[in-house]
């Protein structure tokens, strides 16, 4: 007898947590969103709008408050967004209080390619088509390549890490046989920089001789910089 008023406890026990626990799933699921929390994981500015994110996210619809939280298939959602060509990388969900989330990486713009039409090299060494709502200030990259520049994308990212090269250099023109020739901001002399190799010598080779002939106030007497002879910087004359 014990037992079975022991059993009946638990059966009653049992039901009443499954009844909570539906009651629960059920009325969370019938909860309409509340509101939407965008959040850009990246310092970069906004390449796309939050509005174009909104639409993304919920398709055919004028707002995504009022949806019921059922019908969302978050898997769907990011792979809308992730098929926008500003976005790298989303993940998308739903707090219980009803707020539908998307937390967006964009991608990163390290170079722009002056083709026709223009477009960017992101950090991963991606094509990437520019963008209506920003437009990003990176070198500009000029000559001829077969694989979309992507062989100077080491290059690109080291100038992007480097404060003074990334203030310094506004332009980057690519021989056919790979060698690299910088344009620098406000100085009309070119930088021979050869292949995108040596980079950390080449750049402090580089800003030794920048420094030393800014203090000489002999820059400007320059035609050419050639860093391609090891730790030798060799400069040319105006004639």
């Amino acid at each position: 007898m014990k037992k079975l008023i022991i059993l009946t406890k638990f059966v009653l026990l049992l039901a009443l947590v499954v009844f909570l626990f539906s009651f629960t799933h059920n009325r969370n699921a019938a909860r309409k969103l509340s509101k939407v929390d965008i959040e850009f994981l990246d310092e970069n500015d906004p390449f796309i709008t939050l509005n174009t994110v909104n639409k993304l996210l919920v398709q055919n619809q004028d707002s995504v408050t009022g949806v019921d939280k059922e019908t969302l298939v978050l898997k769907e959602m990011e792979s809308r967004l992730l098929e926008n060509a500003m976005i790298r990388d989303a993940q998308v969900y739903v707090t219980v209080d009803g707020v539908l989330g998307a937390k967006i990486e964009q991608r990163n713009p390290i170079g722009r390619v002056s083709a026709s039409p223009n477009y960017y090299v992101d950090a991963d060494g991606k094509k990437m088509p520019l963008s209506t709502v920003y437009a990003a200030r990176v070198p500009i990259i000029t000559g001829r390549s077969k694989t979309n520049f992507t062989e100077i994308t080491p290059l690109l990212l080291k100038i992007h890490e480097d404060d003074f090269m990334k203030q310094s250099v506004v332009g980057i023109n690519v021989a056919m046989d790979g060698s690299v020739v910088l344009k620098l901001r406000k100085h009309d002399f070119d930088v021979a920089f050869g292949k995108p190799k040596d980079m950390d010598l080449k750049f402090q080779n580089f800003k030794a001789f920048y420094q030393k002939t800014k203090q000489d106030n002999t820059l400007k007497n320059y035609r050419i910089i050639d860093l391609q002879f090891g730790n030798q910087v060799v400069a040319t004359k105006k004639e």
